[in-house]
C-alpha cells in the first residue's frame, strides 16, 4: 500500500499461517510462534437475533450508519411464518476453513494471517463463549514485514488479556456490544504497542481485518483495505468498507485533521487512510491524526442462507470483484468441498489477472454439506443414429435368428 515503483517478477508460494495453541499454563496468553489448524464440532444453538452495523466514534471522528435489511419483528408462534422463523433461530453454523498465501510479484512477503476454527477449545476453560466460536484475521503489511508479524503474534493477547473481553454463553445484544468495545480497544492498544517497540521501524505499518464468530453472531472489524465478503444464497455481501483516502468520507476526515490526498495517496505516501503502525505519519500520541487505527464494525446474524465467508487482502480485490470471488468459491465448494483448495484457486486467479501485490485469502465455510442446496443433476445426453434399409434388414434377420 505504500507507493512503490519497483516490481520484481518473482512468484513464491508461502504456506498458510494458521494459529497454534499459544496459551501457557494459567491465564497468561503468550505470543503466537507456530501455526496449526483447529477445527470445531457442531455446537449447541444460540439465540442472538439482532443485526447491527456501526462505526466506532472517537475524537475527530463522525459516526456513520450502514443499512442492512432485517426482520422488523419475530412473528407470533401461531402465524404462518412461525415455523420458518423457528427454523432460522435453530440454525447453528458448522465452521471449517482453509487459507492460502503467495508472495506474488513483490520482493518480500508482508502479509500475515490468523485462523482459529474453535476458539473455545483454543482459549481453554477460562473463557466462556457462545458456540461455535472462531477467530480470523488478515494483516496486510507495508514498509516492511515487522508490523504485520508483530500484530499476528500479539493481537490475541491484546484482545483476550489486555482488555476486559466479555464472557457469556448467549450471543445477545449486551454480549455483542462488549465484543465490539473489546475489539476497538485491542486495535488501539496494538497500534500504541507498535509505537513503543523500538525493534519496529516507525515507517512499518499494517492494515487489519478481523472476524469473530460466536454462535450465530458474525462481527467484522476493519482498519484498512482488506475485505470480508459473505456469500448469502450465492450473492456477495460486503461486510467491510475499504479505507482509501480517495473515498469521500475518508478524504473529508483526512482533510479536516490537516492531512491531504495526493492522487490516491494519503500525504503522498500511503494508499490507505486507516492502519496500525506507520508512526512516522502519525501525530504524537493522544493527538488527532489523519491516519488512524480506529476500526469500523459490521455485525450480522448468520442464517442457513449464509454459505461461506471470504477474507482477503487488497491484492485479491484489486483485480476482481467481490461477486466474482464468491462465484469461484461457490463453484469450487460444489465440486470438491475443500476450502483450502478454494483459497488457493482464488489466489491463482488473482495472479493470472496480474495483481501487483502479496496475496492472502481465508475461506470460512459456515454450513455443512447436509445444509447446502444440492447441485442440479445433469440431464443424460442421448445420441440418435439412423440405419440404412439394408442394415435394418440385417438387424431384423439377426433378431429373428436369435429368437429361434
Amino acid at each position: 500500500m505504500v507507493a512503490e515503483t519497483e516490481i520484481v517478477c518473482l512468484q513464491q508460494s508461502v504456506p498458510a499461517l494458521d494459529v497454534n495453541n499459544y496459551f501457557g499454563i494459567g491465564s497468561k496468553i503468550e505470543e503466537i510462534q507456530d501455526v496449526v489448524t483447529i477445527s470445531s464440532p457442531v455446537s449447541p444453538k444460540s439465540s442472538f437475533n439482532q443485526v447491527r452495523v456501526s462505526e466506532s466514534v472517537s475524537t475527530g471522528l463522525s459516526r456513520s450508519q450502514v443499512d442492512i435489511k432485517v426482520a422488523e419483528k419475530i412473528p407470533d408462534e401461531k402465524s404462518p411464518d412461525a415455523s420458518l422463523e423457528s427454523a432460522v433461530l435453530q440454525f447453528v453454523p458448522s465452521i471449517r476453513s482453509g487459507s492460502f498465501a503467495d508472495i506474488g510479484p513483490r520482493r518480500y512477503m508482508e502479509d500475515e494471517h490468523i485462523r482459529i476454527d474453535d476458539l473455545s477449545t483454543h482459549l481453554g476453560s477460562l473463557f466462556k463463549f457462545p458456540k461455535p466460536s472462531a477467530f480470523y484475521g488478515v494483516f496486510d503489511g507495508h514498509g516492511g514485514p515487522e508490523a504485520a508479524a508483530y500484530i499476528r503474534k500479539n493481537f490475541m493477547r491484546f484482545l483476550f488479556e489486555e482488555v476486559n473481553f466479555p464472557q457469556s454463553c448467549e450471543d445477545d445484544g449486551v454480549f455483542s456490544e462488549g465484543v465490539e468495545n473489546s475489539l476497538r480497544k485491542a486495535y488501539l492498544l496494538a497500534d500504541l504497542a507498535l509505537a513503543d517497540d523500538c525493534t519496529i521501524s516507525t515507517s512499518s505499518g499494517t492494515t487489519a481485518l478481523t472476524a469473530l464468530i460466536f454462535g450465530r453472531l458474525l462481527m467484522v472489524a476493519n482498519a484498512g483495505d482488506c475485505r470480508a465478503v459473505l456469500c448469502r444464497k450465492g450473492e456477495a455481501i460486503e461486510l467491510s468498507q475499504d479505507h482509501r483516502p480517495i473515498y469521500p468520507s475518508e478524504k473529508r476526515r483526512v482533510e479536516e485533521l490537516g492531512g491531504y490526498v495526493d492522487g490516491v495517496y494519503l500525504n503522498g505516501v500511503l494508499s490507505v487512510s486507516r492502519a496500525l503502525g506507520d508512526w512516522d505519519m502519525k501525530l504524537p500520541k493522544g493527538s488527532p491524526s489523519p491516519l488512524i487505527a480506529e476500526p469500523e464494525f459490521q455485525q450480522v446474524v448468520l442464517t442457513e442462507d449464509d454459505e461461506f465467508l471470504i477474507i482477503g487482502c487488497d491484492g485479491i480485490w484489486d483485480v476482481m470483484s467481490s461477486q466474482h470471488a464468491v462465484n469461484l468459491v461457490h463453484r469450487g465448494l460444489r465440486r470438491h468441498d475443500d476450502p483450502d483448495q478454494c483459497a488457493r484457486d482464488l489466489v491463482m486467479e488473482a495472479l493470472r489477472r496480474n495483481t501487483f501485490d502479496n496475496l492472502t485469502l481465508i475461506v470460512v465455510c459456515l454450513t455443512s454439506l447436509d445444509h447446502r442446496e444440492p447441485s442440479p443433476h445433469r440431464q443424460r445426453r442421448t445420441r440418435c443414429c439412423s440405419l440404412s434399409a439394408e442394415a435394418l434388414c440385417n438387424l431384423r434377420r439377426s433378431l429373428l435368428d436369435a429368437s429361434r
